[in-house]
C-alpha cells in the first residue's frame, strides 16, 4: 500500500517535471528571440545614429562654406558682377542646410523608435530568463526527489516551479 502511495506521487512528480522542462524550453527560445531582437534594435539604431551624424557633419559644411561665402562677398566692391553669383551660391547651400536638418530630423525619429523597440525587448526578454533559472531549479530539484525517492524535495520544488511559471507567464503579459 505505501508503495502505491509513492508510485503516484513520483507520477506526478514526472509529469510536473516534463511540464517545467517544456516551460524552460520555450522560455529559452522567447528569450532568446528578444535578445536577438534587441541586439538587432540596437545595431539598426547605431547605423542611424552614425548616419544623423553624417549629415550633421555635411550640413555643418555647408554652413561654414554659406558663412565663407557671405563673408567673401561683403569684401566684393558695390556693384560687383560677382556678387551675385555668391549670393545665388549662398542661397543654394542655405537650401541644402535646410534639407539636412529635415532629413536629421526623420532620421532621429528612426533611431528613437529602434531604441524604443530594443528597449521593449529587453523588457520582454527579462522574465524569461529569470523564469528559466527558476524553473531549471524547480527540474533540479524535482530530479534529486525522484532519485532520492523524498517527497519533501519535491515539495520545495513546486513553489520554485510555480515561481518559473509565473516569470513564463510574465515575459508574454508583461504583468509585473
Amino acid at each position: 500500500m505505501a508503495e502505491e502511495i509513492k508510485e503516484t506521487w513520483l507520477n506526478k512528480m514526472a509529469l510536473a517535471t516534463v511540464i517545467l522542462a517544456v516551460c524552460a524550453t520555450l522560455s529559452t527560445f522567447k528569450g532568446g528571440g528578444y535578445s536577438t531582437q534587441s541586439v538587432i534594435s540596437q545595431a539598426l539604431a547605431s547605423d542611424q545614429w552614425s548616419f544623423y551624424q553624417a549629415k550633421s557633419t555635411k550640413q555643418h559644411l555647408y554652413e561654414l562654406q554659406a558663412e565663407q561665402l557671405k563673408l567673401q562677398a561683403m569684401a566684393l566692391s558695390k556693384g560687383n558682377p560677382a556678387s551675385a553669383a555668391y549670393a545665388e551660391k549662398e542661397a543654394e547651400y542655405r537650401a541644402a542646410i535646410g534639407r539636412y536638418a529635415s532629413e536629421k530630423q526623420g532620421i532621429q525619429t528612426r533611431a528613437h523608435e529602434l531604441e524604443q523597440q530594443r528597449d521593449a525587448a529587453k523588457q520582454h526578454g527579462k522574465p524569461f530568463g529569470i523564469a528559466v533559472i527558476f524553473l531549471q531549479v524547480s527540474i533540479l530539484l524535482n530530479s534529486i526527489a525522484g532519485l532520492m525517492k523524498a517527497r519533501r524535495i519535491w515539495w520545495v520544488s513546486i513553489p520554485v516551479g510555480l515561481a518559473g511559471v509565473a516569470c513564463f507567464a510574465d515575459g508574454f503579459l508583461m504583468l509585473v
